[in-house]
Parts: structure tokens; C-alpha cells; sequence
């Protein structure tokens, strides 16, 4: 019998896991994926390779003929909202899904396939890929129905806090780090206005498609100050973020129609939340303090 393919990433990180409920999902994945095979009437290729640490994702195609994605995902707070997501976006700027089940520990999704699907970071440089991140998040903005699902940014920022006092950086100034800890709590009240956000929008979660030039993929949706949203951009711009972080707070603010001082408010803060695993982020959030 051939081995079910596993995406390195994915494997790796169940390998590393101590968590007895996740890896007993590892080894119930053959089941799990057949059976959304039969359930949606899909053929399913090998798995997208390194791919992610917490989803199993393969190109499908239906009976029909569509070219698709299955996504079969381990369950936890992230993902929780991602086909609301978008459903909301409905394809404005953002893979259309075509329907998704959730049981048990798993989350899976049948989506639009992006083709080529080539990543952004891979052929933009990034003074070009702020440019186009920054026009999607400006598209994906907007104010959620009523009685919409989405879990509030004040949810996400006081768990963060929480872990960040819990296992400071013992390199980091105590003073820098209540300052900081303090604005990643106190910032999401300040906004004046709340929309949708993707909160995880960087060059890796952007593809190369035919439907539009460019759309996002794996969003973890909540809904607050759009501020926040330009972050993990600028913290996977390693290079540029720790040679002038300020200067690239300011572009980004710029390109998303922003206030710059609310942005580097966000972005030190959230380098000191980020400290904790990312020594990197010691220097930068020093010279961003208020």
C-alpha cells in the first residue's frame, strides 16, 4: 500500500507535538480525506509541499471538471472562522470557497484554485508587495453584517498579552515591556471604526491567480482597528524593519490610507508581544517606543 502523503511542515510539526489528540488526527487523516473525497465528489492530487503545520492542502478537481483546493485542517482558535471569512469577502480579492464542514477536531474547506498560484513573495520585491498588500487589505475592509460570527481583535490582543507576561523576554527593558503589553491591550478600544480582518496578511498568503492578479488565501478573520492589519507584512520584512522600522510603519501607513502614529503605536507593541520568540524584534520595538 502506498504511504498517504504527508506535507513536510505538516509533518515535521505533529512529529514535535506532545499533544496525543493531534497526532491521533495525523494518523486519522488517510480516513478523514477519503472521506471528503466522497463526500464533495472530488479526485484529490498529493499535497502541496513544504506546505503548513496544521493543514493538510491538495489540489481537487470535481466530477464536473473544476480545478479546486481541499484544505483538511486540525481544529484550534485561528482557523475557527476562516470559510466565514470568506464568504464575507465573496471573491473580492480573496479565494471564492465553495463549501466547508467542520467535525470534530477538523476544519475543512473546498475552495477556488489560483492558478499559477505562485506566491507573491516569491516574484515581487518588497517595496512592490507592500503596494499590492496594501490594496487588498483596503478591499477587504469593510463592516460586517449584523449578527455577524466574528470574534473581536480585543479577544485575540489580551490572549497575546497574557502569553507575552506570562513568558517575557527576559532581555527586553521591564519597563519597555508594561509599556508595550499595556498598548496591545488599550489600542484595539481607541479605533474608530471596526471592519473585517485578515490579521495574518503577508507575501506568503498571497497568490498569483487568473480570476484576479492577485488573491488571499488562509485568512484568521476578526473584527477590529484596521491598523493592526499591516503587521505581519512588516514583521516578515525582516531586513527593512530592523534597518529603519519606522520608515516602513510610515509607508505602509501611507499606502493604506492610515494615521502613521497609530501604526508604529501597533507595530511596537506588537514587537514586544513578538519578542518573546524573536529576539530580532528586541532592537526594533527599543526604537519605536513612544
Amino acid at each position: 500500500m502506498t504511504p498517504f502523503p504527508l506535507p513536510v511542515n505538516l509533518g515535521e510539526s505533529a512529529r514535535g507535538d506532545r499533544d496525543p489528540l493531534r497526532r491521533a488526527w495525523i494518523d486519522a487523516l488517510p480516513g478523514i480525506v477519503a472521506g471528503l473525497q466522497q463526500r464533495w465528489g472530488v479526485e484529490v492530487g498529493a499535497p502541496y509541499q513544504p506546505g503548513g503545520e496544521t493543514a493538510w492542502v491538495a489540489p481537487a478537481r470535481h466530477a464536473a471538471g473544476d480545478e479546486l483546493v481541499l484544505k483538511v485542517g486540525w481544529r484550534h482558535p485561528e482557523s475557527d472562522h476562516e470559510a466565514d471569512g470568506l464568504r464575507a469577502w465573496s471573491g473580492r480579492g480573496a479565494v471564492l470557497v465553495r463549501t466547508a464542514h467542520r467535525e470534530a477536531d477538523t476544519s475543512a474547506l473546498l475552495m477556488e484554485r489560483c492558478d499559477p498560484g505562485t506566491e507573491l513573495g516569491r516574484t515581487e520585491p518588497e517595496p512592490r508587495q507592500d503596494e499590492i498588500v496594501a490594496n487588498l487589505l483596503r478591499r477587504l475592509w469593510h463592516e460586517p453584517a449584523a449578527g455577524h460570527p466574528f470574534r473581536p481583535l480585543q479577544e485575540m490582543c489580551d490572549a497575546w498579552a497574557d502569553e507575552c507576561e506570562a513568558d517575557p523576554n527576559p532581555r527586553l527593558d521591564p519597563g519597555l515591556a508594561r509599556e508595550g503589553v499595556a498598548l496591545f491591550r488599550s489600542l484595539p478600544a481607541g479605533a474608530e471604526r471596526a471592519v473585517l480582518l485578515f490579521t495574518d496578511l503577508h507575501a506568503g498568503n498571497v497568490l498569483a491567480a487568473r480570476r484576479e492578479p492577485w488573491l488571499v488565501i488562509d485568512p484568521k478573520p476578526y473584527v477590529g482597528d484596521p491598523a493592526y492589519d499591516p503587521l505581519q507584512h512588516m514583521l516578515n520584512c525582516t531586513q527593512r524593519l530592523t534597518a529603519d522600522p519606522a520608515a516602513l510603519s510610515d509607508r505602509m501607513a501611507d499606502l493604506c490610507g492610515g494615521d502613521p502614529a497609530r501604526l508604529r503605536l501597533w507595530l511596537f507593541a506588537r514587537c514586544v508581544v513578538e519578542s518573546s520568540r524573536r529576539d530580532d524584534l528586541l532592537e526594533v520595538a527599543a526604537r519605536l517606543a513612544p
